[in-house]
């Protein structure tokens, strides 16, 4: 038995029409203005564009109707996802809901949980961040150390998660917690949904080199959450963060976050590049291509029932990659006086990137733990 696979797989039917209907969309909503704003877009938050995005329908597309979704398939929703991204849409906003908080409950979630929270985020009006991360534990999360403990009508939770995405904008986050008192690693976890308007609640920015913020700590003191609010069972935590991240891993802004960069160095150097120039797009391309056929195979088989983590994996870590090189490719690339403190769409976006891209393999699952993951696959340990 093959250790990993990664299954061709077609374009849906009507995808050219869907490709044009969202470049249509794009062509109306997205400003070409600010290259800064398009380099890593999806973790730019607007929520104007947001609501426009889900008043169309390009938000939970794959959901059921009933819950404000279109019932549209995976590959649908693919397509709306690369074109936002190669676009440099600012979708940062809506991204973790849309991506993962949305399937989650529909997969482990209530009626009641699904009625509260589905149809708003499919209007692009509701956000989700993640609790995973905890000081101390880097991308170990079996180390979880926030407590719950049970009291009357709910639970009790204290602890702190940081690098939390999207944290100050979001209503609710999905919080991984040590229901078990006394458990070790992945035993006795559970998910629960937490209101981040719920007293205790205290969240402070963590700003990045190039003063943006996006990332927070999140400091839980004695926070109440109601019996209503578990998403899933009791002390099946591990299993469900399993196939939340197969979904975070995968997905087409693994390999995106630098696409601007590479699209705009192509305008820049023209049909006639030297030799040089031209073998670095074509490198970049052909890599471009074979980690956006890997990512779609992924995503169909979650769709299909299966959970191929260690294909995730691997999507993540070479897409990483692939962001993190071309920054420094393109740089090489071009004339060793390029004043990458000027004005130009490609200086803004490769100081910018050569800043931001070494961040890029932590998000998701840092290097070290992808590779163990693979490794253990391969029967190597």
């Amino acid at each position: 038995m093959n250790a990993f696979s990664f299954p061709p797989v077609l374009p849906p039917a009507g995808a050219s029409a869907l490709r044009s209907e969202i470049r249509g969309f794009i062509a109306e909503h997205v400003p070409r203005n600010d290259a800064a704003r398009r380099t890593n877009c999806w973790a730019v938050p607007d929520a104007a564009f947001s609501r426009a995005l889900g008043a169309a329908g390009f938000i939970g597309m794959t959901w059921p109707v009933e819950y404000g979704g279109q019932g549209r398939s995976v590959l649908d929703r693919y397509i709306v996802q690369e074109e936002l991204l190669a676009a440099g849409a600012p979708v940062g906003m809506h991204w973790i809901a849309d991506r993962q908080t949305g399937t989650l409950l529909l997969r482990f979630g209530t009626e009641a949980q699904r009625r509260r929270y589905l149809p708003g985020m499919a209007r692009g009006e509701v956000f989700a961040c993640i609790g995973m991360s905890e000081p101390n534990s880097g991308s170990d999360l079996a180390s979880v150390r926030t407590r719950a403990e049970r009291t009357d009508g709910g639970w009790r939770v204290s602890g702190q998660k940081v690098w939390t995405t999207n944290a100050h904008h979001a209503a609710v986050m999905v919080t991984l917690v040590r229901s078990a008192a006394g458990s070790q690693r992945q035993e006795g976890l559970t998910q629960l949904l937490i209101d981040l308007a719920s007293p205790g609640v205290t969240i402070r920015p963590i700003r990045d080199m190039t003063g943006g913020h996006d990332f927070n700590e999140v400091f839980l003191d004695d926070v109440f959450v109601p019996d209503g609010m578990m998403l899933g069972e009791e002390g099946s935590g591990w299993h469900q963060v399993t196939a939340e991240l197969a979904l975070e891993r995968s997905g087409p802004e693994r390999y995106l976050s630098s696409y601007t960069l590479l699209a705009e160095f192509v305008r820049v150097v023209g049909p006639s590049a030297d030799p040089a120039v031209a073998g670095v797009i074509g490198r970049a391309v052909a890599e471009l291509w074979t980690l956006r056929q890997m990512s779609m195979s992924v995503i169909a088989r979650l769709h299909a029932g299966e959970e191929p983590g260690t294909e995730a994996a691997i999507v993540k870590d070479l897409g990483n990659l692939f962001e993190q090189e071309m920054p420094r490719a393109i740089l090489a690339a071009l004339p060793a006086d390029i004043d990458l403190t000027g004005e130009t769409d490609l200086a803004r976006m490769l100081a910018l990137l050569l800043q931001m891209a070494p961040s890029f393999s932590l998000r998701g699952g840092t290097r070290e733990i992808l590779r163990g993951i693979i490794s253990r696959a391969l029967g190597l340990r």
